[in-house]
């Protein structure tokens, strides 16, 4: 299996970018074709053979993402796989690229590869970060609904089936998105715990912009993927989830304004699912109501 990646970058961490390209180059078996995108900023220099795109403006992380796809021929056919990866991170091991190419062709029917994201300095794994409603156990890969957008693995005959990430979210849940859409499509999801990319801890909550975007794409996310009957379910639950967390005054006002935002600005073409993939989500333990 050919293997490509693709790294957003906004220029400003260079280091980090070198030692992630680095960690790419070391990967064992056949080499990985990179390519990095800078979203809205030149690109800093990197290794020879490492393709770059310059983008003149910001396309958020989708639409950066979507560059890089592109960059591989028409829904990234010019590879098998291709790795998403943020441009602070670092591959752990040697062999993820090689994990990757055993995984998908043991399992015709694996689409995407959510990996494990653990800090480089503690090992630790946010539960933020295990893609499913019983994240205790880091450590436990299994199949789920979701992906990890900085840190995945995705067959690239699912962009062709299921289409390539949603440009308008910018910023937000554009895995789910797409989780949703290969599902429908067919195709399963699996959290690799031995697949593992090393990431700084970070709390994205901090900044008022996550609020609103987090609120106003679980609107376009719902509005566009979900049967009628479930959008208001959906909704309300994760209304009440977001009051019961007791935000601060300054975030739960941008998060009800990004909720607003959700109702009454276009979120790009409704696809609702199938029931019998509403009933997949159920049996892999996320019903699409949470």
């Amino acid at each position: 299996m050919k293997v490509g990646a693709v790294i957003i970058t906004m220029g400003n961490r260079p280091e980090e970018l070198r030692a992630l390209l680095d960690s790419v180059a070391k990967q064992d078996g056949d080499p990985v074709e990179v390519v990095v995108v800078g979203n809205g900023s030149p690109v800093p220099d990197v290794p020879e053979g490492v393709r770059t795109v310059e983008l003149p403006e910001n396309l958020g992380i989708p639409g950066g993402r979507n560059v890089g796809i592109a960059a591989f021929g028409p829904a990234g056919r010019d590879v098998d796989v291709l790795l998403f990866l943020d441009d602070d991170g670092l591959l752990a091991r040697h062999d993820t690229a090689e994990l990757c190419r055993a995984a998908f062709a043991a399992d015709p029917e694996l689409g995407i590869i959510s990996f494990r994201i653990a800090d480089p300095e503690t090992g630790e794994t946010q539960r933020r970060h295990v893609p499913r409603l019983r994240a205790s156990d880091p450590m436990r890969s299994s199949r789920v609904t979701t992906f990890l957008g900085g840190a995945n693995a995705v067959r690239t005959r699912v962009f062709a089936d299921a289409g390539v990430l949603p440009d308008e979210f910018f910023y937000a849940h554009e895995e789910t998105d797409l989780a949703w859409r290969a599902l429908d499509a067919g195709w399963m999801i699996d959290y690799r715990s031995d697949m593992v990319l090393y990431h700084p801890t970070t709390a994205p909550s901090r900044h008022a912009v996550y609020h609103r975007m987090v609120a106003r794409n679980r609107v376009w996310l719902a509005r566009r993927n979900l049967p009628a009957l479930l959008v208001p379910v959906y909704l309300g639950v994760w209304l009440l989830l977001t009051l019961l967390r007791r935000p601060s005054g300054p975030a739960l006002k941008a998060w009800f304004g990004g909720f607003k935002e959700g109702w009454t600005s276009a979120c790009g073409p409704r696809r609702p699912m199938r029931w019998r993939t509403v009933w997949r989500l159920t049996r892999l333990g996320r019903p699409p109501v949470i």
